[in-house]
């Protein structure tokens, strides 16, 4: 049996874990965030693909050939098994599956029912090859497993929080009346790509206020695509700056204005300052996620900036691959959230209003909540 790396060795016990409380013999892990967090390596579904963990013994993984020479060179798996682009990618898993259910008493596989990869075409396939399996749903664990982060972890999410202030600040400095949001996203892109990230999605930017259609919740603006819409004076750049290292990403957004901002605009900018600062000083371990969140919720609707509030405040930040979501959203605040915070966890929190945004990427320590990103919590100024 492989002696399992750290930190890979403590991820495997935590699944491992799981898996006995529900009784399985082996899980399948096709859900691309935790096949990067359990074994080192994840790559996109062009075709299926999935690492089979039993209860004892190695893993497998299962993937394409094209891919084998970066599979076996990133993870710590031993075993990796391919299949020819004609080939049938689910049988060759449930091959496997069965191969490694014989050994561990019995067909009775763990999945995760909530996992892009895991479509009730999968499960079919896979439920057809296996008709004496009993299949166990370990509900959201591929995200609720990952949310406390390592001190690599959070290492690299930093990186990641530094690479995202110095690209906000070439953004502030170069943007100017005449120019696109495009524009402004080229010059994040050229910044991340010479400064450590792993590419090139810069995230959402848009001009706010023509894009939030009116007052309203103010936060039409946040996932506008791009327009050829020009710059002019007295606009408002939203900017949400995502960049990520070694697929951790920080997170965060300021709004840039275009000429001094308006009075009413620095001042509004300021009391969500204050309402976000006074939820960062409620947040440490063990404090119900929901009250933290009502800190702000409720002191932005108290004070006028919002209307109505229908999205979360903040989500939990960490690995991001090439899956049909940008954000984990299951570890996340809102007045139903259920969960307490935990030290290593590291979030997104965020709030917008009248055209404007305020977010940080902060990690929750012994002590409370620490931002990683440190840009000036203000209305930025183009040109400066």
């Amino acid at each position: 049996m492989t002696t399992i790396p750290a930190p890979f060795a403590a991820r495997v016990e935590a699944l491992r874990a799981a898996m006995r409380q529900a009784g399985a013999g082996v899980f399948l892990c096709d859900h691309a965030e935790l096949l990067h967090w359990l074994t080192g390596f994840t790559i996109s579904e062009t075709f299926y693909r999935a690492c089979v963990l039993p209860l004892e013994g190695d893993p497998v993984w299962i993937l394409r050939a094209i891919d084998e020479v970066p599979c076996r060179a990133a993870t710590w798996v031993p075993q990796v098994e391919t299949y020819a682009d004609h080939e049938d990618a689910h049988a060759c898993v449930g091959g496997v599956l069965q191969k490694l259910s014989a050994g561990q008493g019995g067909l009775r596989i763990a999945a995760d029912f909530t996992s892009f990869g895991f479509t009730v075409h999968t499960r079919d396939r896979l439920a057809g090859m296996l008709p004496d399996a009993e299949w166990v749903n370990l509900h959201e664990i591929s995200n609720r497993i990952r949310d406390v982060k390592d001190a690599g972890e959070i290492d690299l999410i930093a990186q990641a929080a530094g690479i995202a202030d110095g690209a906000m600040a070439a953004i502030a400095a170069g943007v100017a009346p005449g120019l696109r949001a495009r524009d402004a996203s080229a010059i994040g892109a050229q910044f991340y790509l010479q400064n450590g990230a792993d590419d090139y999605w810069v995230g959402p930017i848009s001009i706010a206020r023509r894009a939030a259609q009116g007052k309203g919740h103010g936060m039409g603006f946040l996932h506008a695509t791009f327009t050829e819409d020009q710059l002019g004076a007295g606009d408002i750049l939203h900017v949400e700056l995502v960049p990520r290292v070694r697929l951790y990403s920080a997170r965060f957004m300021r709004s840039i204005s275009l000429g001094a901002p308006a009075a009413e605009d620095v001042e509004v900018m300021d009391r969500m300052a204050q309402l976000q600062d006074a939820q960062f000083a409620a947040i440490r371990p063990g404090v119900p996620a929901a009250e933290a969140d009502a800190v702000l919720r409720d002191g932005m609707l108290r004070e006028g900036l919002r209307e109505t509030y229908p999205n979360i405040t903040g989500y939990q930040l960490g690995i991001y691959a090439k899956t049909p979501r940008s954000s984990e959203t299951m570890v996340s605040l809102h007045p139903g959230a259920d969960w307490h915070f935990r030290e290593g966890q590291v979030l997104h929190l965020y709030t917008t209003a009248r055209g404007l945004a305020l977010s940080e990427t902060v990690v929750v320590t012994a002590e409370g909540c620490r931002r990683l990103t440190q840009t000036d919590r203000r209305i930025l100024i183009a040109g400066r």
